[in-house]
């Protein structure tokens, strides 16, 4: 009974085990080991590169990067939004490596833009001085018509 039991306990015939013990404390140290990149060589490893690192989390990690910069660049009015569609549909695309040549090719469209507009209001401005000389010498034809007519 539990009286009988309780008397044998405190006579020592019977004791309680003390608890036991299962530290982490090796495993802590070799996690922090593993942080450092020690014992990851390939013979350590079981699973693909694509079940340890899956690359869909890689182009996850990848794309969201790129369209937030296009998003922060198409509000800070930067790159307007004909280049930033442009633009994320190459991203979607799998068309750049990384974030650095995102910008180069940003880079690339906005000189490209600027050079083209230059050239657009190049050819405006020779065009006008072109009608301009057109009306000048059409204005000098119909003096010249009209003093032959007052001569004649």
């Amino acid at each position: 009974s539990r009286r009988n039991i309780a008397r044998l306990a405190k006579d020592g015939l019977i004791i309680k085990k003390p608890t036991v013990v299962h530290s982490r404390a090796r495993v802590a140290l070799r996690n922090e080991a593993k942080r450092k990149g020690r014992h990851t060589g390939t013979g350590k490893r079981r699973g693909t590169a694509n079940a340890r690192l899956p690359e869909k989390v890689l182009w996850m990690r990848r794309i969201r990067v790129l369209r937030r910069l296009l998003k922060k660049m198409r509000d800070a009015k930067k790159i307007d939004k004909h280049i930033y569609h442009s633009l994320y549909m190459l991203a979607k695309g799998n068309h750049f490596k990384n974030k650095r040549v995102l910008i180069e090719q940003i880079h690339g469209m906005k000189t490209e833009k600027a050079k083209e507009k230059a050239l657009a209001e190049q050819a405006d401005a020779r065009k006008g001085r072109a009608r301009a000389r057109l009306a000048r010498k059409a204005d000098r034809e119909a003096k010249k018509v009209a003093a032959a007519e007052a001569e004649a």
